[in-house]
């Protein structure tokens, strides 16, 4: 009887410690089951700085007082124009007759390009010219001229004779090249550039200076084109060494690119002046249209220096250190710094407060080691991120941490 009435009795205590235990078991799966959705919290981020340091001195665009004028600057994307008026163009018309030539033949540097013999009638139109006091070199009947020696003197002094030439060897007739010169403009986006002409001598060639500034900034990308411009003079054959037209190329760090002038369109120049920003050349392209005064294309130089000089006065230099912390980054609010992984100078145009900066941050999870990119900082005008770094490890909490 004893033994029997001992049995329920441990039955009894085996049932309750089962259910603590199972008790137990259930708490610690309800705690675990809160603390797992933060096992693989994503680090959080917050920032210090949101605008860099600018230096520069803000000055106005020195705009011709005649005319119209415009200024492109194509490694800060700018673009801007000043009484951006349809108007004859002269001999910048002759940059749309390199462009299609060039189209039609390219030729690389040390090339000499296709050749012909000049005429008898060439001879007659080169004296022609010179009768009606328009810019032409002497050619001889007979005389071998090549693709580079005509462009050389269309582009340096201006030949409108060598223009007739190129002409000839693309086209059928005068018709044909204008009517291509045209085409090609507006294949470039040229709304307001029409062309009468391959020389500029028709006053019924015309465009705005924010259109010839676009086509001066895309001639300047064949390396053929900029050392033909740069020339201060070029020998031809049987004239010899003959000018430059293009007003100051050669001093104060201009590089080109053309001028022209006749009676409707005044003096036209358009200047590229080189400058150095972030350890390469760069170019701002300055055009003036209709400037009056003396020979008419020195007024229009000068003009377009002094435009495309007050256009590199108003760069800003916004410089990001090395090392200079821009926020924090970490979990739980156990964090460290991050900074830029290298010392990066921003250059933005007309605008001292600052360029538009944006931040792209990595999802981590699980911890930050030290000279770990986080994320890289976003910056306008700049094709390229600004990687960001971590500053010192930092871990997240482990289970038993956030248990206890």
């Amino acid at each position: 009887m004893s033994t029997n009435n001992r049995r329920p009795t441990r039955r009894g205590i085996v049932t309750r410690l089962f259910s603590m235990l199972l008790g137990l078991v259930i708490a610690a799966a309800i705690v675990l089951s809160l603390q797992l959705p933060f096992a693989h919290e994503r680090a959080t981020y917050r920032f210090t700085v949101r605008t860099p340091v600018a230096t520069g001195v803000a000055q106005p665009l020195a705009w011709p007082i005649m005319g119209s004028a415009a200024i492109d600057i194509p490694a800060l994307g700018v673009t801007r124009s000043w009484h951006n008026s349809v108007v004859p163009i002269a001999s910048l018309t002759k940059l749309m007759t390199a462009y299609v030539v060039l189209k039609r033949f390219p030729l690389a540097l040390g090339g000499t390009g296709p050749c012909i013999t000049v005429t008898n009638d060439q001879v007659l139109d080169y004296e022609q010219e010179k009768t009606a006091d328009e810019s032409a070199v002497i050619v001889e009947e007979g005389e071998p001229l090549c693709e580079i020696t005509l462009l050389d003197g269309m582009l340096v002094h201006s030949a409108a004779n060598y223009a007739d030439i190129l002409e000839m060897m693309v086209s059928a007739s005068p018709a044909d090249f204008v009517s291509l010169m045209n085409r090609t403009a507006a294949s470039l986006g040229l709304r307001h550039t029409h062309y009468g002409d391959d020389a500029g001598i028709s006053d019924d060639s015309v465009s705005t200076a924010l259109d010839q500034a676009k086509l001066a900034a895309l001639l300047m990308k064949s390396p053929l084109v900029r050392s033909i411009v740069a020339q201060t003079s070029v020998d031809l054959p049987v004239s010899g060494y003959e000018n430059s037209f293009t007003p100051l190329v050669g001093t104060d760090h201009v590089v080109g690119i053309k001028s022209g002038r006749t009676s409707a369109a005044g003096g036209c120049d358009i200047l590229a002046l080189a400058f150095r920003q972030g350890g390469r050349e760069r170019i701002v392209y300055a055009v003036v249209l209709g400037q009056q005064g003396g020979d008419l294309i020195g007024p229009a130089g000068n003009a377009a220096l002094v435009l495309a000089q007050s256009a590199l006065d108003l760069r800003f230099v916004h410089t990001f250190a090395k090392g200079t912390v821009l926020g924090y980054v970490g979990f739980n609010h156990h964090d460290v710094p991050f900074a830029l992984a290298r010392t990066s100078h921003l250059y933005v145009w007309g605008d001292p407060s600052g360029p538009v900066v944006r931040w792209r941050m990595r999802t981590l999870t699980t911890s930050v080691r030290r000279g770990e990119v986080v994320g890289w900082l976003l910056v306008s005008g700049v094709s390229r991120p600004l990687a960001l770094v971590a500053q010192r490890s930092v871990a997240q909490p482990t289970l038993w941490k956030r248990i206890t």
